[in-house]
């Protein structure tokens, strides 16, 4: 199995969504604009020689936004891993951190009824995953626990290299452990790795920058910045 000091995990910022630009985050679950459309498309553009040509999983959250985002900048990839046997991966863990009607996603249902979204294996959203309780609430103790779990998740994987498709808040919880505001670009990817071999030196699992990626939109604010929360 691979060390944690070898793994490359590729964390990407979705591209621009209406609540980004509009500023009006009781938008529910926050669709792509054409702009960020086109940003995604740029992305695989970007990255369709290096990052799709070397990750080995491609990792979600499950609201819209992210899904779309997966679908357009991601397309050899998502090819490659399911002519593989391993299909994109929704994992529910990677939503965004606030209650908002724009950060909290849509029953499974609703979105395996979006042609946009078929072939997508929906069934890790799980009725409550959008309750935005318990596990998913939007306290500080509940999203730092969650950006934890994520972090050891990855380091769990056999995979080497991992693209991961998630929010600007939860990111900062990622890569920092709080929401400390740095920007984040739409369709953003940034290469990480993680601190330590030893899971008993670091049970938190804490990663580190190894360089910049990608980057196709700007750092438009999150809905913590929009609404002053966090």
């Amino acid at each position: 199995m691979v060390k944690a000091t070898e793994k490359r995990i590729y964390l990407t910022r979705h591209a621009e969504a209406e609540h980004n630009v509009s500023e009006n985050y009781t938008i529910k679950d926050a669709r792509l604009t054409p702009r960020g459309r086109k940003q995604a498309a740029n992305l695989n553009e970007a990255t369709k020689d290096t990052v799709q040509q070397s990750a080995e999983l491609l990792v979600t959250s499950g609201l819209r936004r992210t899904l779309s985002t997966t679908v357009l900048g991601f397309p050899a990839l998502r090819s490659r891993l399911e002519a593989a046997g391993k299909p994109i991966l929704v994992l529910p863990q990677l939503q965004e951190v606030n209650d908002l009607p724009c950060d909290t996603g849509s029953d499974r249902e609703v979105l395996e009824a979006d042609p946009e979204y078929e072939g997508i294996d929906l069934s890790p959203l799980a009725p409550g995953w959008n309750s935005k309780t318990g596990f998913y609430a939007a306290t500080e103790p509940a999203i730092r626990a969650r950006a934890r779990w994520v972090r050891r998740w990855l380091r769990a994987r056999p995979e080497a290299r991992i693209v991961v498709v998630s929010h600007g808040d939860f990111l900062r919880y990622l890569t920092t452990g709080e929401n400390d505001h740095a920007p984040w670009a739409n369709c953003e990817v940034r290469e990480y790795t993680f601190a330590r071999d030893d899971e008993d030196e670091d049970e938190d699992a804490w990663l580190v920058p190894v360089k910049e990626v990608a980057r196709e939109g700007e750092a438009e604010p999150t809905s913590s910045e929009q609404s002053g929360s966090s």
